[in-house]
């Protein structure tokens, strides 16, 4: 049974229909000017209002993303243009925000829900492993899960450990999770609509330092070139991007990693070594093809990610990247990870992040005299 959404205007009386359509009519003028400097955190606002425009069946809601708009502000604007039916605020209740995202899904709803922070996930780790993961699996596929749990997570923004954890290894070891990480405005964008259109839930991990990054983006051609792709059944789940192209050795990112990444690339074509920039974007389902073809190509690899390096997806990659390519490898890969400690104090993290001085000294040593 289809679930009844309450329009803006009848859940909100603070919030006339007007007001939305303004609301509306301004952000469209803004955006028919063609190419504008949009912020990742501009585009998930704006993929979370398209998506609840085009399927009165999703819902937003989590800790403070009512008329706060969120910690980072990805909700913004949601509550007075869709009613606190559609955008609403929860407790303080991870596990309970969860357990409701599971009981919605089952019904016909495609709940969204936020994190906050990524150590605040953990209380709720028991709904998603037991549960979210697995319902699918557990109905023999007569119950769908399309739930989007969003996690900002990473650091880079003088946060302490319990706002700053890489917790993206949880969730790619739990079989029935997709695990997506946009590091650029478009694929914010296309890969948060995709995940809220999966039949599947996903862990949409946000690179928090990234939220405020700005790319050149023309918001409505990035909307039509998105509903274009969903009428022909293109998706870039499970797809890779060459981020930067390069035939010395290939550096694997994802997320908050890659300008990391393209900034050591750029600094090592100063001088003279052309590196090759991987961006994994989602991390389950994973893209053997695209990165196994650039390492064969290169030769070398150096896999980078915020996170620390042991039993994490750093060391997944590792291997599958030496089970597909052994035969074509110059040098053994190298990792550039966070360091397997807690996540350091404000003033430490440039020493525990991996920077492009790090990057650069594991690129030399790939055995180049060979």
């Amino acid at each position: 049974m289809s679930p009844t959404i309450t329009t803006s205007s009848e859940a909100n009386g603070n919030v006339s229909a007007a007001t939305a359509r303004a609301a509306a009519s301004a952000a469209a003028s803004a955006e028919a000017a063609g190419p504008q400097p949009v912020t990742l955190a501009k585009a998930l606002n704006t993929a979370l209002a398209d998506a609840m425009h085009a399927d009165p069946s999703v819902l937003v809601f989590g800790e403070d993303v009512g008329m706060l708009g969120g910690v980072f502000r990805i909700t913004d604007g949601l509550t007075a243009t869709f009613g606190e039916q559609r955008c609403f605020d929860t407790p303080l209740a991870e596990s309970g925000i969860v357990g409701m995202a599971v009981g919605m899904a089952i019904n016909g709803m495609r709940p969204v829900i936020e994190m906050q922070f990524d150590a605040f996930a953990y209380p709720a780790f028991e709904q998603i492993v037991s549960h979210v993961a697995k319902m699918h699996n557990r109905t023999k596929g007569a119950v769908k899960l399309p739930l989007v749990i969003r996690v900002p997570y990473g650091g880079g923004i003088g946060g302490v450990e319990h706002h700053c954890d890489s917790s993206e290894s949880y969730y790619a070891h739990t079989a029935g999770l997709k695990v997506f990480t946009p590091a650029t405005v478009a694929d914010g964008y296309r890969m948060l609509r995709e995940a809220i259109d999966s039949d599947d839930p996903v862990m949409f991990m946000e690179p928090k330092k990234l939220y405020w990054s700005k790319d050149l983006v023309d918001l409505s051609e990035l909307r039509s070139s998105y509903s274009s792709a969903a009428s022909a059944g293109q998706s870039s789940q499970g797809r890779a991007a060459v981020a930067r192209s390069g035939t010395d050795a290939t550096l694997i990112a994802y997320g908050p990693s890659v300008p990391t990444a393209l900034a050591a690339a750029e600094a090592a074509a100063l001088e003279g070594r052309s590196l090759e920039v991987i961006d994994v974007r989602t991390i389950v389902p994973f893209d053997d093809a695209t990165v196994c073809e650039s390492v064969r190509k290169t030769g070398r690899a150096v896999v980078i990610a915020e996170a620390h390096g042991f039993a994490s997806v750093s060391s997944e990659i590792v291997a599958r990247v030496q089970e597909r390519c052994f035969h074509y490898l110059a040098a053994p890969i190298r990792r550039v990870t966070g360091f397997d400690i807690p996540y350091p104090a404000p003033k430490l993290e440039k020493y525990y992040l991996p920077g492009v001085d790090r990057i650069l000294d594991a690129v030399d040593d790939l055995q180049w005299e060979n």
